[in-house]
This record gives structure tokens, sequence and C-alpha cells, in this order.
């Protein structure tokens, strides 16, 4: 894939409200495959979470894409804190 075709920018509908991101001039987005390999997770329950709404997602008409804010918040989603034992 082309970098200008990986490189998009549209008008987005995010699973989640964005009202608190800063808005951007360039969304990077990515497939569900290339942010599974991001994250270093399959890339079934990337699409399994998402379709349930528990993660950041963006969906472009009927098709599911992952910016670099929400591939961030799942990270920060999925930190847990250190508890001593």
């Amino acid at each position: 894939m082309s970098h200008a075709k990986s490189q998009r920018n549209v008008s987005i509908r995010s699973c989640i409200d964005d009202s608190a991101r800063p808005a951007s001039r360039s969304i990077r987005l990515y497939t569900p495959a290339e942010a599974a390999k991001q994250l270093a997770v399959k890339e079934s329950w990337l699409r399994r979470k998402a379709s349930g709404r528990t993660i950041p997602c963006t969906f472009l008409g009927k098709h599911l894409r992952f910016s670099d804010d929400d591939l961030r918040e799942i990270i920060r989603q999925a930190q847990s804190p250190v508890t001593h034992r």
C-alpha cells in the first residue's frame, strides 16, 4: 500500500466521544491488520473489542480504522497500576 493511500485526510465518525481530542491537520489511519501489528495483538481480538465498542476506533462508512490517538488510548486503557503484595 502506498504512503498516499495509507494516510488519509477525511471526515471520520469515531466510536468514542472525541470532543476532548486535539484537532490535527493530518490523520494517520491504520487498518485492523496494521493496528494489530503495531499493538502486538491478534487482529481478531482488536476487531472483537472494536465491534463491542470497548476500545477507541474509527469507522469510515463501514470500514474499521484506528488513528494514532486510538492506538495510544488503547495502550493507556490496558495499563494497570502497580500493586504491592
